[in-house]
């Protein structure tokens, strides 16, 4: 029996097509301008029938929403809400005394033994009409306090980094279940035909523990999992196929074929939702080509506009490049975008995981995002985007009141500090309120179910209504749970 040593495999094709541009997607494009034979039109139909062809179409929304898009601001690896955003004057009162004894029940942490408790390093201020206290991490983004709804009772449940980031991002500490993105893309569709409708940039430094599984689409269509920007250099890694190793005219033919070999596909493996993401993304890919360069293209920016964001300084020209992005994405219809700050390099260092030095990792990380993120909420407010942006900060779990290696705290889902603007939001309000010290939420205690239904509600969507059938269950981001915060959607 003879080999054939010239055959390509389906993979081989694809590899030497050199576009991972699919031919359904040149077959509807180029029908639209009258370019292809009917048999390729044809072909193309066959398969967009049986794909439901366009999972981005925008849907209508249950009620009229307060925003149309989100930016998520993810601070990983563990924010201390008690040396940032909620005072708590208890632990210099008491500062060196054990926590035990002084809250209901044991005090229990992830590692080693309890410390005592220990104030925070960091002087607070009032700011604003308001007078909401911030600390002096952050006086830029004290600046926007009256814009801010700072939510002080927020809780979860796993003091693990990669279960409560899943958690905080799809309502979930086990793995399998839809991101936040994902079911806002789900929900609503896209703005933008030409942009993913869901983007994820992480830091330079990397990623979250969890990897794509904080931005994947679970049980839901392939289609509506997160598509990851570089935050440096090329934003998206080989949009386009090497200059000069394909012409146009192979390239068409070739695509063409691809066509055909997607419609077989298709119909061998009907309702193969990978299968159809991948088509659909490849029909995404070639309309990004003309249209992502430009909503990305930062040197467009004036040079007041740069600075507003830190890109003249090394420290804060990362993030900033991060938000300057996210402002031009949303600008651009894109629905949700999600922003991580902190990699996973050095978990103590590149993250705001602040077991050994909570003063230094702190002011390491918050100098980094205070003047970016205020940079973008006075962008966005200058432009009028603001009204129709949520823009939400928030990370895994608090930080113990407790020292931890003398100088450092502990992980503490207990209690956290999540903050909202823009979206019509009543700024200058502290909703909700943790224990004296810190420890526990105490005072209208906030779920990440609550969050995610606070969320779905400004954009629209009754989150008991959101749901996809799965395992002979509708399913919900909320589970059977959530309330949305009633200060901030009123």
């Amino acid at each position: 029996m003879k080999t054939c040593k010239t055959c390509w495999s389906r993979r081989d094709f694809l590899f030497r097509s050199g576009g991972g541009i699919s031919g359904l997607a040149l077959a509807h494009l180029l029908n639209q301008d009258k370019l292809l034979a009917d048999e390729i039109v044809n072909s193309a139909a066959c398969e967009a029938k049986a794909i439901g062809f366009n999972p981005y179409a925008p849907k209508p929304t249950h009620f009229k929403p307060r925003a149309t898009a989100v930016i998520s601001l993810f601070m990983s690896g563990g924010v201390s809400h008690v040396d940032t955003f909620d005072p708590k004057p208890a632990l210099t009162k008491y500062a060196g005394q054990p926590l035990d004894g002084k809250v209901a029940g044991d005090v229990i942490v992830r590692q080693g033994h309890p410390g005592p408790l220990m104030p925070s390093p960091f002087p607070f201020k009032k700011y604003g009409r308001s007078g909401i206290e911030v600390s002096d991490l952050f006086p830029n983004i004290g600046g926007h306090v009256d814009e801010i709804a700072f939510v002080r009772s927020v809780f979860g449940q796993s003091n693990d980094h990669v279960q409560a980031t899943y958690e905080m991002q799809t309502g979930q500490v086990r793995m399998g279940f839809p991101s936040l993105g994902s079911w806002v893309t789900y929900g609503l569709g896209s703005e933008n035909a030409s942009l993913p409708a869901y983007v994820v940039i992480q830091d330079g430094r990397g990623g979250p523990l969890g990897g794509v599984n904080d931005w994947s689409s679970g049980f839901i269509p392939a289609a509506y999992q997160g598509t990851l920007f570089r935050s440096t250099g090329d934003p998206i890694v080989d949009l386009k196929p090497p200059s000069g190793t394909v012409s146009e005219a192979q390239q068409r033919a070739r695509l063409d074929l691809l066509a055909k070999l997607n419609e077989l596909d298709m119909q061998q493996y009907p309702g193969n939702s990978d299968l159809a993401a991948r088509i659909s993304s490849y029909e995404l890919a070639y309309r990004m080509q003309s249209c992502a360069p430009d909503a990305l293209d930062i040197t467009k920016e004036s040079e007041a506009t740069r600075k507003l964001y830190g890109l003249d300084d090394k420290i804060t020209e990362p993030f900033g490049r991060q938000c300057l992005m996210a402002r031009r994405l949303v600008e651009h219809g894109v629905r949700f975008v999600q922003l991580f700050h902190g990699g996973m390099g050095n978990q103590n260092t590149d993250t705001w995981d602040a077991h050994g030095d909570v003063k230094a990792n702190h002011s390491q990380h918050a100098a980094e995002s205070d003047r970016p993120i205020a940079g973008l909420l006075t962008d966005l407010k200058s432009r009028g985007l603001l009204e129709s942006t949520l823009i939400i900060w928030h990370g895994e779990f608090g930080r113990m009141p407790i020292s931890q290696r003398g100088v450092g705290r502990d992980h503490n889902p207990g209690a956290m500090t999540v903050w909202m603007a823009g979206a019509g939001i009543k700024g200058g309000q502290a909703i909700g309120a943790s224990d004296e010290f810190g420890y526990k939420a105490e005072q209208q205690p906030t779920s990440y179910h609550d969050l995610h239904a606070t969320i779905l509600h400004l954009l629209g969507i009754d989150h008991k209504k959101l749901t996809y059938r799965f395992n002979g269950r509708d399913m919900r981001l909320t589970d059977v749970y959530g309330v949305p915060i009633p200060q901030i959607v009123a």
